[in-house]
């Protein structure tokens, strides 16, 4: 199994990305810490996931934009894992509010868990690594922060944007410790987060108008996101650095 023996943390993994990404490791024998914030019983149901499958995870309530909460729960891997391979940073939040409606306590929010919150993870986790000498962080970005604009993503762009940014920078600077980190951008991609406050039929309206601009005409599951993000925290990556990966099935306009 590619990740025998190691050890991994999923930001934001109690639905969607996060909990496909953690149970993928999970699956290929890695050690995983899953954090929430306020969804306990769906955490709880990706821990029984796992069980199932006999491996090893554990959540971990933990608001990122905190720095007391990632210090705890940076310390409590170290304490249960004894060490620490894998960082992914999936942890977001969207309003969906376009610029005339997006307060400052929504851009705030929105900076503190997309941006920040990745920032003090990636901070965290390279003070563990780095005495090591190896490490994997993946960030999780967005098309809509990659150089396209979407109309009620005002601050969640901007976040997502600056991901980009920061997987670049951390890259440069912790490639001489051992440390890999590298970006996934999904585009579409069947969740919570993507259907938000509409209704069944608005939902499927925009699924039909997103196929219709994606050259391979379907949405994303979260299990092919997580496959990317995989690949970055495998050794299939090992010479592969700051780079930002678009998964959104052909977007025509990036094309």
């Amino acid at each position: 199994m590619r990740f025998d023996g190691k050890a991994a943390i999923v930001i934001g993994a109690s639905r969607g990305i996060g909990r496909a990404t953690a149970l993928a490791l999970a699956r290929e024998g890695c050690s995983v810490i899953i954090t929430y914030v306020k969804n306990r019983e769906k955490a709880d149901e990706t821990v029984q996931a796992a069980l199932a499958m006999k491996a090893r995870l554990v959540a971990i309530k933990c608001d990122v934009s905190i720095k007391e909460d990632v210090d705890t729960l940076f310390k409590t891997a170290a304490e249960e894992f004894g060490r620490l391979d894998i960082l992914v940073n999936n942890a977001a939040i969207d309003f969906g509010t376009n610029l005339l409606e997006t307060t400052e306590e929504i851009w705030d929010r929105t900076i503190d868990v997309n941006l920040k919150g990745v920032f003090l993870c990636t901070q965290a986790a390279a003070r563990h690594m780095i005495p090591n000498r190896y490490g994997k962080i993946v960030n999780v970005s967005s098309n809509s922060g990659f150089g396209i604009a979407v109309w009620g993503e005002t601050a969640y762009a901007a976040s997502k944007a600056g991901v980009i940014q920061l997987t670049k920078t951390s890259a440069f600077e912790l490639g001489q410790y051992g440390i890999n980190v590298n970006c996934v951008a999904p585009g579409s991609v069947h969740t919570d987060m993507l259907k938000g406050n509409m209704s069944d039929h608005e939902y499927t309206e925009f699924l039909s108008a997103r196929k219709k601009i994606t050259s391979l005409a379907t949405i994303a599951e979260p299990e092919d996101i997580a496959d990317a993000i995989l690949f970055f925290a495998s050794e299939s990556s090992r010479f592969i650095t700051g780079k930002t990966l678009l998964v959104d099935g052909g977007r025509r306009d990036f094309l």
